[in-house]
Parts: structure tokens; C-alpha cells; sequence
């Protein structure tokens, strides 16, 4: 029998990655897809916590020039994160996959307010937990609120899905000699200023010594490599070895 590394861990996903093929809004094939990958994991008895961004449908950062101010604008993009966490449990629960939606920001009528202790407990039960509306406050990202999420349910590690297979010294996508990271350390990644997260996530994330692994979230049955320890993507670590 496989050994599972990790035995509960937190799954950042970006907004955008929803989007699949469309300009904006949530591609329902790629919702399928995420679930059936989440799914996968949960039958292997890994508990799942996973922070989801809202930037396929407002990015307040990028709409400053709207006449709409940053907080405002950070805040409606913490709203576009629970339009995604509540589409996304939508279709872990069409799989028979028990969920919870919690968020930073109170809305009973539709999600439980984030309370440590009882997201632990969720997680225990065998609840995929979704954590919506990002730490609730403007001026912190996803990413940010990702780390702070797994740090705070004791997470083995933070997993960001991404559509490219790991860390690079530039963008894969505009350079083909781009080289790949199979293992790196926090300060290289802040020495070498990769955008993997943003600076508050990464040092966050270095404090609290807790793993990261960027992987592609698009390549059908990697998620459940990485959860099986298979060297998928790129590890960042307090020392790389």
C-alpha cells in the first residue's frame, strides 16, 4: 500500500483557472474537472482545505481606474471569491464529496463564518473545507490568505495549482529556455524575487516552515501524484536539498 504524505493539506486555486477557455466567469467543464481531481484525494483519506481566488470575476487590484477605490474594490473581490467557493462546492457535492464553505467575511444564509476549531473539526469528519472571502480584510491577497489558512488548520502543506508544471527563473510561457525549480528554499525565491506568491505569503510561509508545492492543476491525475509524493512540479522548502 502507498504511503500518503500528507495527510491533510490546503489547495490554493487561482480565480482565473476557472475561466478554462471563456473570457471571464466559470468554465463548467473545468469546475468537473477540479472536482473530480479534489475527489480523488479525499479517497485516499487526505483531508482537504482549499482557498480559492475571484480573479475571473472582479480583480479590484486591476479595476482602480474604474472610479471604484482599492478597499471597495478588495472587497468585491473577496464577494467573487464565495460566487467560486459556492461553485465549486456545488460540484464536489454532485460527486457525493461532504462540504463545508466557510468565510472571513459574515454571510449565515449561505456559508459558515471561518472559526478555527470548528474548520479543524470539519476536516476530521472528512469535509472538504472551502475558505471564501479571502482573511476578510483589504490589501491581502488569496495567496496570503491561503498560508494563513493552512498555517492556522495545521496543514502538512500548501499545494498551488497553477497551469504551468512548477517554479521558473522567467515565464515558461514567454521563454522556452526558461529552467524549472524541482526544489528551492524560501530565501531563493525571495533573493531571486519568483513570483510564485506574493511577499507577504512567502515570508509568512518561510516563518511557519511550511512546505509549498506549485504543480499544474490542468494535467488530469496530478494532483493525486503530488498527494502520493511523486516528484511533480517544484518544492519549496526552508532549505532546498
Amino acid at each position: 500500500m502507498t504511503t500518503i504524505p500528507y495527510k491533510r493539506i490546503l489547495l490554493k486555486l487561482s480565480g482565473e483557472s476557472l475561466m478554462g477557455g471563456l473570457e471571464y466567469g466559470i468554465d463548467s467543464a473545468v469546475l468537473r474537472q477540479y472536482a473530480g481531481e479534489i475527489s480523488s484525494i479525499r479517497e485516499l483519506g487526505v483531508e482537504v482545505g482549499i482557498v480559492i481566488g475571484g480573479g475571473n470575476i472582479y480583480r479590484g487590484i486591476d479595476n482602480s481606474s474604474d472610479g471604484v477605490d482599492k478597499v471597495t474594490g478588495d472587497h468585491m473581490g473577496m464577494l467573487a471569491t464565495v460566487i467560486n467557493a459556492m461553485a465549486l462546492q456545488s460540484a464536489l457535492e454532485h460527486r457525493g464529496v461532504m462540504t463545508r464553505c466557510m468565510t472571513a467575511i459574515d454571510m449565515a444564509k449561505i456559508a459558515e463564518p471561518f472559526i478555527r476549531r470548528r474548520a479543524i473539526r470539519h476536516l476530521e469528519k472528512g469535509r472538504v473545507v472551502i475558505f471564501a472571502a479571502g482573511t476578510g480584510n483589504p490589501y491581502f491577497t488569496t495567496d496570503t490568505a491561503a498560508v494563513l489558512r493552512a498555517i492556522e488548520i495545521e496543514a502538512d502543506a500548501i499545494l498551488k495549482g497553477t497551469r504551468v508544471d512548477g517554479i521558473y527563473d522567467s515565464d515558461p510561457e514567454k521563454n522556452e529556455n526558461a529552467m524549472r525549480f524541482p526544489k528551492i528554499s524560501y530565501a531563493d525565491v525571495l533573493k531571486m524575487n519568483l513570483r510564485v506568491m506574493d511577499l507577504t505569503a512567502i515570508t509568512l510561509s518561510k516563518e511557519n516552515k511550511l512546505p509549498m508545492i506549485v504543480f499544474n492543476m490542468n494535467l488530469p491525475g496530478n494532483l493525486k501524484r503530488v498527494i502520493s509524493g511523486e516528484p511533480v512540479g517544484s518544492i519549496v522548502t526552508e532549505v532546498a536539498v
